[in-house]
Order: C-alpha cells, then sequence, then structure tokens
C-alpha cells in the first residue's frame, strides 16, 4: 500500500505480471542452459556503492550520437527511419535525464563484431550503435537504418526478427535494464526462440514497435514509436 508523507503519495512498485518476463532457462533458446546459474542463487545486500554507482556512459552526448545516418562521410545503405518514444515508470511517469544507447545490424542483418562473419556485406558508413539522453517527458529520438534479418546457430534454418537492441541505464550501474525491439508483421516471430521466450502473448506485443505517421517524414523516413515501461504489469519485457 501507499504511504503519505509530506502529503504527497508514495506508490510502491507494481510487481511483473506472471509470464510476462522471459524465463532464465529456455531450452528453445540454445544459450540459457549455458548462461543459467547451476547452483543456488547467493544473496548479497546492495550497499551504497551498488545504489549509486559506477555509471558507465554518461560522457557528454554528441550531436550525432543519436543519428547513425550521420556519424560517417558518406550515407549508410537501406531504409532510413525514425524511432521514438517514452521512458516511463509504472505510474506513467515520464524518466527524464536516462541514457538510451542502441546497436543493431546494418540493413544487410551484418553487426560490426568480429564474431559476426556471416556472408553479408559491411557497411563502411554504418557502425550501428547510438544513444542518447531522455528529456524532461521521458521522451528520446534516434534516426537510424531499418535492420535486416540474419541467420545464427541456434537451430537448423535459424533466422532472427529484425530488431534493435535497447539498454535503458539508470542511478547506478546494476540498475541497467536490456530489451528487445521488433518491427510490425514480422513473419519469423513464431520460429525465434527469443521472442517466443517472453510466455505472455500481451507482454511479447509490447516488445513490437508501431508504424507513427506523425513521427514519420514526407520523402524522408518513416517513423516508429516505442515506449520503454519500467516495471509494474505494463512493464517492457527485459532480458533476465
Amino acid at each position: 500500500m501507499g504511504q503519505v508523507t509530506n502529503e504527497r503519495s508514495i506508490v510502491s512498485y507494481h510487481r511483473h505480471a506472471p509470464a510476462s518476463q522471459p524465463t532464465r532457462l529456455y531450452d528453445a533458446y540454445k544459450s540459457t542452459p549455458k548462461r543459467n546459474p547451476h547452483k543456488p542463487l547467493i544473496f548479497l545486500p546492495h550497499t551504497l556503492s551498488e545504489t549509486t554507482g559506477p555509471v558507465y556512459g554518461h560522457d557528454p552526448i554528441a550531436e550525432t550520437d543519436n543519428d547513425l545516418t550521420r556519424q560517417h562521410h558518406g550515407a549508410p545503405q537501406g531504409e532510413r527511419i525514425i524511432v521514438t518514444g517514452r521512458v516511463l515508470d509504472d505510474n506513467g511517469r515520464p524518466v527524464p535525464n536516462t541514457l538510451v544507447e542502441i546497436w543493431q545490424a546494418n540493413a544487410a542483418g551484418r553487426y560490426v563484431h568480429q564474431r559476426d562473419q556471416h556472408p553479408a556485406p559491411l557497411d563502411p558508413n554504418f557502425s550501428g550503435a547510438g544513444r542518447t539522453l531522455t528529456d524532461e517527458t521521458g521522451a528520446y529520438r534516434f534516426v537510424t537504418i531499418k535492420p535486416g534479418r540474419y541467420p545464427w546457430f541456434n537451430h537448423y534454418n535459424a533466422w532472427r526478427p529484425a530488431h534493435i537492441h535497447f539498454s535503458i541505464f539508470g542511478r547506478a550501474f546494476l540498475s541497467r535494464l536490456i530489451t528487445q525491439m521488433y518491427f510490425p508483421g514480422d513473419p519469423l516471430f513464431d520460429y525465434d526462440p527469443v521472442y517466443q521466450s517472453v510466455p505472455d502473448e500481451k507482454a511479447r506485443q509490447r516488445m513490437i514497435s508501431k508504424f507513427d505517421l506523425e513521427t514519420t517524414q514526407p520523402q524522408w523516413a518513416l517513423g516508429f514509436r516505442f515506449d520503454i515501461v519500467l516495471r509494474g504489469p505494463e512493464a517492457t519485457p527485459f532480458e533476465a
């Protein structure tokens, strides 16, 4: 229950709704048995150092940090898109001055990473990473290229749906949350164990962005909206 202090109502955090978050162990996603602890967890109480720092990535935001199409001398290949939304708490209040980072594959479905060696071209004008801070209304905005789908080795003929990785930093490193944003109507949803690792269908839908005509700029870029809700029954699913 909430408490009243100095005439302000303090509402406690809501718990996650059952089946709204991915399970730590999901056999169809072959990496989870390797990542999931095999021994009972040991509870370590958080002290001041864990809840206040360190905080990484809060260097000054450069002009092109949130525009992945202007980080090199030339324009990247692919469909230009605008991704915008708000970071909200479980009571619908904006979360301002929060560091939001993204990383993604290029239009051909290739990451700029030494472990990604599948036969798709790299783009010299696209690094696939950006960051920004939310404003006083909790809003953020990125300009980027729609990522391509790509194969992976989870199972036979496995392909990941097009997606963008999101990282949200709180006041300390331990409050970092990571999720993935998908695009409407992707035919690979039913075959993707990462997406399917969230048991609840309504929760999975919260990982799918929505086409937004108001964000779309004529003759330039389509717009997609992706709001991120922290905690509560309407929380965005985050990686365990």
